[in-house]
């Protein structure tokens, strides 16, 4: 049993017998989803704790969790009144003037064109009953397919993974999995620094008796890498790009080595046999032919997977925002599935989130899915929605597959869309080859309104910006990777004249009038809280049910992991355990996709299958990515993250201790490659694509030689105000290409050169205490709300100043 430890922090002189009172709530700087309580003082949010009794963290936060959760809210240049585009320029005004511009824009556009004029792109940080209202809106109001969010950039492939080869969405998985396997494999996942709470988890696992063994799949030796070496894994570091190669190496040891489990593959899978022919050729010579992996690292690797009884495999954004994203995802399920590995405790799968709310962008359809895991495809799963919301089923736009967050923003730049709707994102900073989206949001063929709660770099592009309470500042439910869900309680009044999201797209939907099909208003409820008993409602008889859930059950001392219902009322802590899929014909979210064009199976063919509950297994040949090396761009760039800071810092960017730990952007190349280019630690380096570049410090470190990391999260906006801020977007050098099954823009294999221009006046402003140390540097510390602590991502926290736990 993982052991409970209360993890708190608040403001400066504060003692707990300061706060007023404490709301419940969870934590929303990582998908790991922390039960917390919110301090509250004299109306301002001073602080927060964990929640001992929940069931994701046991107490415990991490440091974005800890030192980011409640800064921003104070911060005085919060958005406070909207803001109109006049002459060129944002200025204040109201509510009523600035809701009467959207409504006039968004009408006459309809009018005028229809309902393909009308885009929304939203984020993995709002809440569920935000997400439902918004699908509602957009699907039944509107009848729009142009409905996705940035969850389309971290999150896409895990969903996709999950419908080919189980039927839905779904994390099949928990992370009380850590307690029972023998072995953790960890794909594409830096788990010590997205999820610092469940890599602590881990530790507690791997530092005690009879620990697992831990593998690595990163190009990078991170700490995971690291961890693995300690406990006899492996650290497997594939080229860039490769990741399907690699893991059809790894498929294919199992079966030459006799390590599948035969009679369950038998009665609960289909495609064994076409399975083991794609992989035949994926010998460890030639996958350390493609890859750089020596082949005796891919043997050892496979030897620990077919021998172990229980293992826990996670996946991230190593394999997501890779070339053949969804594939390689798939492989992982396919390891899984050979092994009868599913469904039993330590033997799981986590295809990991990367916001905090994505999972419930998926469920309640404000994405490219349909509201409860629904199949686009089945006019029978329409037609059930177009019952609960009471519309004629040909309102909701079915006719062709919804559009992909890329092909909005193409549809914005051609005019095809003229209206977009941008809330709680910041796509100039976070969509790759940002130039081009900064082009698209500045045009005047596009008219773009934002909500947010600051004037992000997106939001100064906006003809409206709205402003949005955030977190604490309203009330609603959220469910994080292991589909727990937890409801987060209002503590303090949003700023000035902001409102909830869910305010916002209500006075939206009132105010346009929409109407059912007999003549009603479509949104008939007021409160959130209504608003989450009608998702309920929809989600009965779906994998995903939340029926058996409700305010007053959430309010306890737990998260709840659906489905909730009266065949399990408190919870489901993994799905499958009875080897039966919702795979389907007439139950399944999709009819499958070919892994290598992303041709879509038409029900016929699905339906000639006959899946009857079996998962299926799928594979895919390895092809090289779609940029490789050149004489003028000789490296691959490849974008990450930094433990310290959250997507484009709009929050943690304003707390100092966060920001302290992580100030600025960098680049990081190997120490072969620093050398070669003639690079010491901390000289300024241009780093270019075809697209565009950085000019940033280097840092001397840990990524494999070819490869040049940077992290994403630093756009134009920079609180210390630095001059030269905009020539650190990461994702200048992106490219608009994206998986064929998935849609998932690739963020990890753009040519690119790196040139030095002069030398620095100290190191790069990386921590040291990650993923990129650095010898001979202090280790970093974090600001005033630390009292300048060791960040140090390798013990649980928080810490004290000798950096122990």
């Amino acid at each position: 049993m993982w052991p409970a430890r209360v993890d708190q922090y608040l403001d400066d002189g504060l003692g707990e017998g300061d706060v007023d009172r404490w709301v419940q709530s969870a934590c929303l700087l990582c998908s790991n989803g922390c039960g917390c309580d919110i301090a509250v003082k004299d109306g301002r949010m001073v602080g927060v704790r964990g929640r001992a009794g929940d069931v994701v963290n046991h107490g415990r936060l991490g440091p974005k969790g800890l030192y980011g959760s409640t800064p921003w809210a104070s911060s005085p240049d919060r958005v406070t009144r909207p803001l109109v585009r006049e002459d060129g320029r944002l200025v204040e005004t109201d509510w009523e003037t600035a809701m009467a511009r959207v409504v006039e824009r968004s009408r006459s556009s309809l009018e005028e064109r229809g309902p393909l004029t009308h885009g929304f792109y939203t984020s993995g940080q709002l809440f569920l009953e935000e997400y439902y209202l918004q699908a509602v809106i957009g699907k039944a109001g509107i009848g729009t397919p142009h409905m996705d969010g940035d969850t389309r950039l971290c999150t896409a492939t895990s969903a996709a993974a999950f419908k080919e080869s189980f039927g839905a969405d779904g994390q099949p998985g928990s992370y009380t999995d850590i307690e029972h396997c023998d072995a953790i494999f960890l794909y594409g996942h830096n788990m010590a620094e997205t999820q610092t709470v469940l890599w602590a988890r881990v530790l507690d696992r791997t530092r005690a008796d009879d620990p697992p063994r831990v593998v690595c799949v990163d190009p990078r030796r991170t700490l995971v890498a690291q961890e693995a070496e300690r406990t006899g894994g492996v650290h497997l570091r594939p080229r860039v790009g490769t990741n399907l190669a690699l893991m059809n190496g790894l498929t294919r040891e199992l079966f030459a080595n006799g390590w599948v489990d035969e009679a369950w593959v038998d009665a609960h899978t289909l495609g064994r046999d076409e399975l083991e022919e794609t992989v035949a050729a994926y010998t460890p010579e030639h996958v350390a032919e493609i890859c750089g992996v020596p082949a005796d690292d891919l043997r050892r690797a496979a030897r620990i997977f077919g021998e172990s009884q229980a293992v826990l495999s996670t996946v991230l954004q190593g394999f997501y925002q890779s070339h053949q994203a969804t594939a390689a995802s798939v492989a992982v399920h396919n390891l899984h599935l050979l092994r009868g590995m599913i469904g039993r405790p330590g033997a799981g799968v986590l295809q990991m989130n990367g916001q905090p709310t994505a999972q419930n962008n998926r469920e309640c359809g404000a994405d490219g899915d349909l509201t409860g895991f629904r199949n686009w495809d089945n006019p029978a799963h329409v037609r059930e929605l177009a019952d609960a919301w009471n519309v004629d089923p040909m309102t909701i736009p079915h006719w062709s597959p919804p559009t992909h967050a890329m092909q909005i923003f193409s549809y914005a730049a051609s005019g095809s869309i003229d209206f977009l709707w941008i809330s709680a994102t910041n796509p100039a900073v976070s969509m790759p080859e940002s130039a081009r989206i900064r082009n698209i949001l500045s045009s005047d063929d596009c008219f773009v309104v934002v909500q947010d709660l600051f004037l992000t770099e997106t939001a100064e592009l906006a003809d409206v910006v709205l402003p949005a309470a955030g977190w604490g500042e309203k009330t609603g439910c959220f469910t994080n990777v292991n589909r727990t869900v937890h409801l987060s309680e209002k503590a303090v009044d949003p700023p000035g004249e902001a409102r909830s999201d869910y305010e916002i797209f209500l006075m939206y939907a009132d105010l346009m009038g929409f109407t059912d099909k007999d003549g009603a208003p479509l949104v008939r409820w007021r409160r959130p809280e209504e608003a989450f008993e009608s998702f309920c409602s929809v989600t009965r008889g779906r994998p995903i049910d939340y029926t058996g859930l409700s305010y007053e059950k959430l309010r306890g001392p737990t998260g709840i992991p659906w489905p909730v219902n009266e065949a399990h009322p408190e919870g489901t802590d993994r799905l499958y355990a009875d080897g039966v899929f919702p795979t389907d014909t007439e139950v399944c979210e999709t009819f499958g996709h070919d892994l290598v064009t992303g041709a879509v199976v038409t029900e016929q063919e699905h339906r000639a299958m006959r899946p009857d509950g079996r998962a299926f297994l799928k594979g895919a040949p390895y092809s090289p990515p779609h940029e490789e090396p050149s004489d003028d761009f000789p490296m691959l760039f490849t974008t990450g993250r930094t433990v310290f800071q959250f997507h484009t810092r709009t929050k943690t960017g304003r707390s100092s201790s966060l920001d302290d730990a992580a100030p600025d952007a960098w680049a990081e190349i190997s120490p072969v490659d620093a050398e070669r280019l003639g690079i010491d630690e901390g000289d300024w380096v241009h780093v270019t694509s075809p697209r565009g570049g950085i000019e940033v410090r280097a840092r001397v470190g840990q990524v494999i030689e070819g490869a040049v990391f940077a992290p994403f999260h630093y756009g134009r906006w920079d609180p210390r105000g630095v001059a030269d801020a905009e020539h650190r977007l990461a994702n200048e050098l992106t490219m608009t290409v994206w998986d064929p099954v998935s849609k998932q823009p690739y963020f990890k294999t753009a040519a690119c050169r790196v040139t030095r221009l002069r030398g620095g006046d100290g190191p790069a402003p990386a921590p040291t205490t990650t993923a990129s140390p650095a010898t001979d540097l202090a280790p970093t510390v974090g600001g005033a709300e630390t009292s300048s602590r060791v960040l140090d991502v390798t013990p649980a926290y928080p810490l004290d100043p000798a950096g122990g736990s």
